[in-house]
């Protein structure tokens, strides 16, 4: 990432310094010890109140954890269901069955890859209709047998392409938030990167509303929205700044109900310890939200969404 780079000029320096032999050069040795606090004091600069877009270009760093890392590392008995039932199996879509701890639940998310090839057989984790529909047939399966649900949001959208419009791209993911609305049991969603237009919502439509600390939740991707306004998707930056996208501005708004801090650099420096931390969110809203009733679940669901965007107008002061 472009603001990252003084810091990484400085640590590939330092790793080039720390392969000669400090025998041979002992004025090295003060050197190496000058630079490394000159990385630790660039970095805490670096990652200190960083802008809405860096968050957002963190938010994609092709290191970061992705569902699959979260599944592997906080679920037990894993077993993914494939397809929709109508066209085929959409892999850019996690749908699956597991347990965490004596919990049985029923897992969503979408799924990005770490190398070139995994991320065309994903679709960069853009799911097509065929995706909601089996995100949505899982959401059945979960409500069916009282599964708590959980859900993790990193994609920048649903897939734009022509074919999946002709396959009902818009319609699919109406039914699927349809249902979400309707399930009578627990809804986590996580926020674990990106989270960009009804490609999130469609699966981030919960009790509990969890995000990493460098994750975004918007109506659409900066660059969208700058296509839609400007015409030109290179304004993303600015817009960025002004779409309240980030997980400080989406607590702050009543949307988002917690934060899991990242360590200096993002999750990917330390996926143990955000994992942990995670993991600890979850089993604590599950716990939380396994005391109440379907239907007041369910219910409460739907207010709280209602109540995104209202505004009172207390009428003239004086």
């Amino acid at each position: 990432m472009e603001f990252e780079r003084p810091l990484v000029e400085l640590e590939t320096t330092l790793a080039e310094l720390r392969k000669l032999d400090v025998a041979d050069n002992p004025e090295l040795v003060a050197e190496i010890e000058e630079l490394t606090a000159e990385i630790e004091r660039l970095r805490i600069e670096t990652y200190t109140d960083l802008t809405p877009w860096q968050r957002v270009q963190i938010s994609r760093h092709p290191h970061r954890p992705h569902t699959q890392d979260y599944v592997a590392a906080l679920f037990e008995d894993v077993v993914e269901v494939h397809g929709d039932r109508r066209y085929g199996d959409d892999a850019a879509m996690f749908a699956g069955l597991a347990r965490m701890g004596n919990r049985h639940l029923a897992v969503l998310g979408h799924r990005k890859g770490s190398t070139t090839k995994e991320n065309l057989a994903y679709h960069f984790g853009s799911p097509h209709p065929e995706g909601f529909r089996k995100a949505a047939r899982v959401m059945r399966l979960a409500d069916k047998f009282a599964l708590p649900l959980v859900t993790f949001l990193d994609t920048a959208g649903a897939y734009p392409g022509i074919e999946a419009e002709e396959r009902g791209q818009g319609w699919a993911i109406a039914e699927a938030i349809a249902t979400l609305s309707s399930v009578e049991v627990p809804v986590v969603v996580v926020a674990i990167g990106e989270g960009g237009s009804g490609g999130a919502l469609a699966i981030g439509f919960g009790d509990r509303l969890i995000m990493l600390e460098n994750a975004y939740y918007s109506v659409a991707s900066p660059e969208a929205a700058a296509s839609i306004l400007y015409k030109d998707s290179t304004h993303a930056e600015e817009i960025a700044g002004r779409m309240k996208l980030t997980a400080a501005d989406l607590v702050e708004l009543g949307i988002a109900d917690e934060i899991v801090e990242e360590p200096l650099g993002g999750a990917h420096v330390d996926p143990g310890a955000v994992f942990d931390a995670v993991g600890v969110r979850i089993a604590a809203a599950l716990h939380e939200l396994g005391g109440m009733a379907g239907d007041k679940l369910r219910d409460a669901r739907n207010e709280r969404l209602r109540s995104v965007g209202v505004y009172r107008d207390e009428g003239p002061k004086g």
